[in-house]
């Protein structure tokens, strides 16, 4: 019993919903206006703007359907009816001063054209049939003056096409700025009021006339000159026809014979023919024949030649692939024997290149920590290490004198030496000198010598040159 008051109480809302969806899609549909082929549709009121930034005053359709917004926009229809208007223009001053009249009717309806629409919603929207078309009336009568005012009557008379192409030109461009095109131009009958167009007519029709009577005399004389040239062409053409007919039977008899000598020859030619064709045809069987049996002697000699080189060829090529694999085995081989020994070099001097680096890294250390204890002083950190190799390096000294051995050595000396003093002990001290001393090597490394070894002697009095000697011959051992 509830759930039947629940679905009744249900039903009032829902059909309430449903009449409301309805209704807005009644509306919806209300306001989709479509434009049939023969109106424009012009909606106006909010519809945007131009490029420039302006309102737009009004939306043209033609063909096709637009949804009309309510209460901001609105729509109307623009008639696409041509309109026949009859103009009789009378009186209208020529280029010549002569006043003429031009009857005429114009056909004209609203434009299609994007820009044309739009001149056309906006001055003709809301005019009826009647007033639109006196509108363009008075601009049709005042541009068909202006051209008939620029034109000779002779021009306008003669040249129809000339005339009704610039009253279309000027009329339409006229009639585009508000919104009309120009569909047709009929112009009936033009007169004047001095009788200017009559007399040009009769001057035509005089001019034509006689324009006919000579073409009718012309006429008569190319008919008589025509049946005479006919009479002779008759008979020239008679003479001419039995003369063929003479000349066809004799060259008809001549092709007979030449037909027959012809077809003599043609029957020796072919017994001939024939004849050859039957010798040819056997000697050609006899070449053939030996032509197959030298074929097939050439296919047995090159069978059996293919079955020795077949068991000659084969055999010399797997002795060769054989060759080729134990060579690629062998070159395999030495390749990763090869490859062991690099790789052992390259070990071993990898090796030498760590310890060399190790011992170079400690010399390093320990250079630096001799900086550090001389105080950061480089210079004072040198010294140090050549103080601890200098006994190295007196020995090394030592050793380079250590194996000398003089025998004898004879001096002839004369007593004069430089100085005062003798060759001999010149010799002798200058060989003496040659063993770097211990101040020289200190200056060398670039060291002083310590004071309590001793200090340089400075002599403070000239030696006494000892007087000069005779030259004696002394022997001296060593």
């Amino acid at each position: 019993m509830n759930v039947f008051l629940s679905l009744a109480d249900l039903i009032g809302p829902i059909i309430t919903i449903i009449i409301i969806l309805f209704s807005i899609l009644v509306f919806i549909v209300s306001r989709i206006k479509k434009c049939p082929s023969d109106k424009i549709l012009v909606i106006y009121g909010k519809v945007g703007n131009n490029l420039d930034g302006s309102n737009k005053s009004a939306t043209c359709i033609h063909g096709g359907a637009k949804f009309v917004w309510p209460f901001i926009q609105a729509y109307q229809f623009l008639d696409l009816t041509p309109l026949s208007i009859s103009v009789d223009l009378t009186k209208a001053l020529s280029r010549q001063n002569i006043r003429i009249d031009v009857p005429s009717r114009f056909t004209v309806g609203i434009s299609t054209e994007g820009s044309v629409m739009q001149n056309a919603a906006e001055r003709l929207l809301g005019l009826k049939l009647v007033e639109i078309q006196e509108l363009a009336k008075d601009i049709i009568f005042g541009q068909l003056r202006l051209v008939i005012a620029t034109m000779d009557i002779e021009e306008i008379n003669t040249n129809r096409d000339k005339f009704l192409e610039a009253v279309s030109d000027n009329v339409e461009t006229e009639l585009k700025k508000i919104g009309l095109r120009l569909i047709n131009v009929n112009v009936t009958d033009i007169n004047d009021e001095s009788g200017y167009i009559e007399a040009l007519g009769k001057e035509a029709a005089a001019k034509a006339i006689n324009d006919a009577k000579k073409s009718v005399a012309e006429k008569n004389r190319d008919g008589s000159i025509g049946e005479a040239n006919a009479l002779r062409d008759q008979r020239i053409s008679v003479a001419t026809a039995n003369a063929t007919a003479i000349e066809g039977e004799n060259k008809s008899l001549g092709d007979v014979s030449k037909s027959n000598a012809t077809r003599r020859e043609i029957e020796a030619e072919a017994l001939r023919r024939a004849t050859a064709a039957e010798k040819i045809a056997a000697a050609k069987a006899l070449e053939e024949s030996y032509v197959a049996e030298q074929s097939a002697e050439q296919a047995r000699a090159q069978r059996e030649k293919a079955s020795l080189e077949a068991d000659v060829i084969v055999k010399s090529e797997i002795d060769k692939q054989k060759k080729v694999i134990e060579a690629e085995a062998m070159a395999e081989e030495i390749r990763r024997k090869a490859k062991g020994e690099a790789d052992a070099i390259y070990a071993k001097l990898e090796a030498e290149a760590r310890g060399s680096f190790e011992i170079l890294s400690k010399q390093a250390e320990g250079f630096k920590a001799i900086v550090e204890s001389a105080g950061k002083n480089p210079d004072a950190a040198v010294k140090l290490l050549i103080a601890d190799k200098l006994e190295k390096l007196v020995q090394i000294q030592v050793e380079a004198i250590k194996n000398i051995k003089f025998d004898k050595i004879t001096v002839w000396d004369s007593g004069n030496g430089k100085d005062g003093s003798t060759s001999t002990a010149n010799f002798a001290q200058n060989l003496f000198k040659s063993i770097p001393p211990m101040r020289e090597l200190f200056d060398m490394a670039g060291m002083e010598l310590p004071k309590y070894l001793g200090t340089q002697k400075v002599d403070a009095a000239e030696e006494v040159k000892p007087e000069p000697e005779k030259q004696t011959k002394k022997e001296t051992k060593v």
